[in-house]
């Protein structure tokens, strides 16, 4: 692999870290915190779904924090790639409400958007904004990949 094409790899990987983390943050601010519709894991005491707030909250840090270093690196090193920056960020932003809202509301059944009332409007927004990311950050990348051949 070519030091461009690495370099290109590192900055898509880059950022769909950062995406996922900073999706994840806006949904725990948003739905655990403020809004309080729900917890990472419902299905138990309300102490445990504090404490799977937090685990979450961890994760997504995590994600941001490394992604930025890897970031950083690539900054410094001249080596930053921003056409496939920008579809990595919108991949993460996507790819995490995507898979929140599939894996973790339908098929895990780790918590709903929201309960007592109707979910399917709630998820098919959700789910909606999810694919809007996604198609944005497909369009980022086929856009990269043009501009990778020329």
């Amino acid at each position: 692999m070519s030091s461009s094409a690495f370099a290109n790899k590192r900055s898509l990987w880059a950022t769909v870290l950062i995406g996922i983390g900073v999706m994840a943050a806006v949904d725990e601010i948003v739905f655990h915190q403020l809004l309080q519709w729900h917890h990472f894991f419902d299905f138990s005491t309300p102490t445990f779904g504090i404490i799977s707030d937090g685990l979450l909250h961890a994760g997504e840090l995590l994600a941001v924090v490394i992604g930025v270093f890897m970031l950083l690196d690539l900054f410094q090193r001249k080596r930053l790639a921003i056409p496939w920056a920008k579809a990595g960020f919108f991949l993460g932003l996507g790819g995490f409400q995507f898979f929140d809202g599939l894996i973790n509301h339908k098929v895990l059944r780790l918590h709903q958007i929201r309960y007592g009332v109707d979910p399917l409007l709630y998820d098919v927004i959700w789910n909606g904004i999810a694919i809007v990311l996604l198609l944005i950050g497909i369009w980022f990348y086929r856009r990269a990949k043009r501009l990778e051949h020329r």
